[in-house]
């Protein structure tokens, strides 16, 4: 009889065992996938350390896994010759769970929308998979450390373990004995662990017997010549690397012996990864070194805004005990990322310039990542071309140009690029500063994102034109181009004079909260509008760097009226007939917040709002008094 003691399990265990158990995994099969992984990843670390001449026990032993069905006693029994565990492996990697990653995995679990037993091997939790068709499990493990003692582990999932040694001596590695409860007695049958097995680990990199019969292809893929691999090969292999259960919408195999050597195969996914903030995003391509591998998602590996591939990278020209602070500092690792950098920016540039309906899926999931290259100097042509933006010739916000395409329209004499930020599409048509373009018939583009500007700005220019905004356009610049409104009648030598004064009033009136009231030759709809006093950060680049200083301050600014409005038309005969009207006040406050609110600099809008409704009563007053009612 093995003699054992009792431990609990961690309380964040507990509460993932539950969850795993008992509410959301339909699809069974996965803790399969999830064992052999396990036994994958265990012969990987044997290996390495052979190979950087560890000492490690029955180093000649076979890297191999192999399955036994038992069905006497209902026990499926998954052995491994990996690495093995000590008792401090044991308790430590089977009676506890990071609680930073059980939070996390929650936390995805509660968002994730379809299929969520793709999610179940990324956050370390697999192995608790198995007790959704095991009554009990037992563990009999040998470290392949030499000293070493072996453990013996037991668990029926229901809040405790029993941990000590087993009564027989066993060989280096792990043994996993599933007690298959009742419900999920289809997990006895061999040809369905074959099946299983085929789906879910052909791509292992070892041998994997069911009944000492081998069952998965060995095949380091990348290695092998592109003209001779199947998209269905590809297919496969993408989803073994990234549980998904879609096909890539991108394949890109590299084969490289100059400047550096190494082979990959990257993937460009369907989808955007929808649960993290595109920006912090964890990335990186798979590390090999002559098949043997050395750290998964190495980042160094490629750029941050190419953070959306997926796949691997094998060299034969690192050495197998390079450390993770050698790998950062490594100028092969340097050159890979050049080499990738360039093929994925040539490969997006041909499916933009030959599908481009195709490319404009792809921007939608992964543009955000992509924008992040507008550093990327030495691809900085290509970044250029595969921009895209809504703009003011699409009648929606689903419409997207690239720069060349609006290069392409441009007006004759138009020098300049125009652009204009704004959270959504219905945000920036409400802008004033747009009304001066609508009417001249000039496209602007629309940025949306916060790192739109930060892009369009460190381009600087495109095909010598440069990107600017449209409130730092001077509208003098715009007479060239023919007006679509008839031309309003200008304003007498007098009328002229009674503007001036009464902008010089609204100046008084407002103060120090403006640099400048001045009548506007950009406006034709709109009261009025604030424009910045000089050409450098327009005002959603302000906000922005606000947010990020937390700084509340609003910006001081120039006011520009539309002497053509009624409104001003209304305000220069009460200023003529009282220069100190109160309603004069009244309106200028009123036409200045409004001002600061479409800017989004009104962080209170409370005195807005109980000046509007106060106007509306008067307005309301005056209204029925003509209509005598």
């Amino acid at each position: 009889m093995t003699q054992t003691e009792q431990h609990q399990f961690q309380a964040e265990t507990n509460k993932l065992l539950n969850i795993i158990i008992h509410s959301i995994y339909t699809n069974k099969e996965i803790f399969l996938r999830e064992l052999v992984s396990n036994s994958s990843d265990a012969l990987d670390k044997v290996r390495f350390e052979i190979n950087r001449g560890v000492e490690v026990i029955e180093p000649d032993q076979d890297l191999e896994i192999s399955l036994h069905v038992d069905s006497e006693n209902k026990k499926l029994i998954i052995r491994d010759t990996g690495i093995g565990m000590s008792r401090e492996d044991v308790v430590n990697n089977l009676g506890t769970i990071a609680k930073s990653g059980t939070e996390e995995f929650l936390k995805k679990v509660s968002e994730e929308k379809e299929n969520p037993d793709n999610i179940i091997g990324q956050f370390g939790v697999g192995f608790y998979s198995v007790f959704m068709v095991a009554d009990k499990v037992q563990i009999k493990t040998q470290s392949a450390y030499p000293g070493t003692a072996p453990v013996f582990w037991s668990s029926d999932g229901m809040g405790s373990f029993d941990i000590g040694e087993p009564e027989e001596q066993i060989s280096r590695g792990t043994q996993i004995e599933v007690f298959i409860n009742q419900e999920n007695e289809e997990y006895l049958d061999a040809e369905k662990i074959k099946s299983i097995i085929k789906r879910h680990s052909n791509f292992i990199s070892f041998p994997i017997y069911v009944e000492e019969e081998k069952v998965n292809t060995i095949s380091a893929l990348w290695k092998e010549s592109k003209f001779n691999i199947s998209t269905e090969q590809y297919n496969e292999f993408y989803k073994f690397l990234t549980y998904s259960s879609e096909d890539p919408f991108e394949t890109i195999h590299i084969s490289v012996d100059a400047p550096v050597q190494f082979n990959s195969i990257l993937f460009i996914p369907e989808h955007g990864t929808g649960m993290f903030d595109p920006y912090n995003m964890e990335y990186g391509l798979d590390l090999y070194v002559n098949r043997i591998l050395i750290q998964r998602k190495n980042q160094e590996l490629i750029p941050q805004h190419l953070g959306f591939l997926e796949g691997v990278v094998d060299t034969e020209d690192l050495p197998l005990n390079l450390s993770r602070q050698a790998i950062q500092e490594n100028a092969l690792i340097r050159k890979i990322n050049s080499t990738i950098s360039k093929q994925v920016f040539g490969r997006l540039e041909k499916i933009a310039q030959n599908e481009p309906e195709r490319y404009n899926k792809f921007w939608n999931e992964h543009g955000k990542i992509l924008k992040l290259g507008y550093m990327d100097f030495e691809n900085r042509d290509k970044f250029c071309e595969l921009l895209r933006y809504n703009s003011s010739c699409f009648d929606d916000a689903d419409g997207l140009t690239s720069l060349s395409e609006y290069v392409q329209r441009m007006k004759e004499g138009q020098k300049e690029i125009y652009f204009v930020s704004g959270q959504s599409r219905e945000n920036i048509v409400s802008n004033p500063h747009l009304e001066l373009f609508k009417d001249k018939g000039l496209e602007v583009l629309y940025l949306f994102e916060p790192v739109d500007e930060f892009v369009l700005q460190a381009i600087g220019s495109y095909q010598e034109y440069p990107l600017k905004s449209v409130e730092h356009v001077d509208p003098n610049d715009l007479e060239q181009f023919e007006s679509s409104q008839e031309k309003k009648e200008e304003l007498s030598e007098d009328e002229e004079k009674d503007l001036d004064k009464l902008l010089e009033k609204m100046k008084e009136i407002l103060g120090d909260q403006v640099t400048e009231v001045r009548a506007s030759k950009r406006l034709n709809q709109s009261p009025a509008c604030l424009v910045s006093p000089d050409s450098g950060m327009s005002s959603q680049m302000q906000r922005i760097m606000q947010v990020v200083n937390k700084d509340n301050s609003v910006p001081k600014q120039i006011m520009e009226v539309n002497p053509n409005h009624p409104l001003s038309k209304n305000l220069l005969k009460v200023y003529n007939k009282n220069p100190e009207d109160e309603f004069i006040k009244t309106a200028t406050t009123q036409l200045f917040e409004s001002a600061l609110l479409l800017a989004g600099y009104l962080s209170d809008p409370h005195s807005l709002v109980n000046r509007n409704f106060s106007l509306l009563e008067n307005a309301s007053k005056w209204y029925t008094q003509s209509r005598e009612m």
